[in-house]
Order: structure tokens, then sequence, then C-alpha cells
């Protein structure tokens, strides 16, 4: 079984997001969504309230024969992967600046663990631009997010912006 991991913060999740899940379900057996808790950063969202924006926006998609699971992790991100047995780490490039990033993160987890590989997917076209940052920034100063997050994500934005 080929078993990858894709982490992220996904607060919120958005459709590139739900796009590299899909495409990346062409390459492997399992995909393990992984919510990432960064205790330095203060997400819109908590942890719980991701994963459940995250079943939901799966539970629409057609993963074919792939399973998809949704877990946290804290810490290092190629230790979450060797505990899980994963083959492969799944990071999204939307632009160039993203990709040196991601290289140097790629090369890093590479020395940590030679055995566990990064794939890169470049993100569709339609989605080149979406950023979970973007689309709250957006929602909070009074933009639309239709069309960039799943209705049931607009709708817990919406409330959870009707709070603030």
């Amino acid at each position: 079984m080929r078993r990858a991991i894709y982490p992220g913060s996904f607060d919120p999740v958005t459709y590139g997001h739900i796009d590299i899940i899909e495409r990346s379900c062409k390459l492997f057996d399992e995909i393990i969504i992984a919510v990432l808790i960064n205790p330095e950063k203060r997400p819109l969202f908590s942890l719980e309230e991701r994963q459940e924006m995250l079943a939901e926006a799966l539970a629409n998609i057609n993963s074919g024969a792939c399973h998809l699971r949704v877990e946290s992790f804290q810490g290092l991100l190629v230790r979450f992967a060797i505990e899980r047995q994963a083959d492969a780490i799944i990071r999204g490039i939307r632009a160039i600046s993203d990709y040196e990033y991601e290289l140097q993160m790629a090369l890093m987890n590479r020395r940590l663990e030679p055995r566990i590989e990064t794939v890169f997917l470049m993100a569709a076209e339609a989605y080149s631009y979406v950023s979970s940052r973007l689309v709250k920034e957006i929602y909070q100063l009074g933009g639309a997010a239709q069309g960039l997050v799943p209705p049931s994500v607009e709708r817990r934005m919406r409330e959870k912006f009707r709070k603030s």
C-alpha cells in the first residue's frame, strides 16, 4: 500500500486543498490529511473545527480506491510520517515563492529520513492564487468566499466573523 501524508493548517480548507487531495488519490492508496497543531500560530478555527470541515469537504469527493483519513500532528512532520509508515509527503505548489520554501523543507526532511519522498503537485490553474490566508482576509474585509471554499466552510466563516 502506498501511503502519503498531506500536511497543512487547513485554516480553512479551500478548493485548492481539495484539488490536491483528489489528484493525489491517483498516485497513492491512502492519504492522511494531517492538520498541523502549531502553538505559535493563532488559527481562526480550532483544531476540532478544522478536522470537521475537512471531513465534511472530503465526504463529497470521489477518491476512487484511495482511502482518506484526517488526523492531527504536532512537531516534526517527518517523525509523524515515520510513525504512520508513509512513503511520501505531498505538497502543493502555487508559485515560485512556494517552491523555494517547499524545496528547503523537502531537502531537510530527506536529510532526516531519506526513505520518505516529497511529491510536489502544481496547483490547478483555477486555484493557483487561492490560500487560506487570502480567503480569511477577503472574508474579513467583506468579500465573498464563494467558489474558493466549500459551502459548509463558508457558512462556518460567516458564523465565525459574525461573532467577532
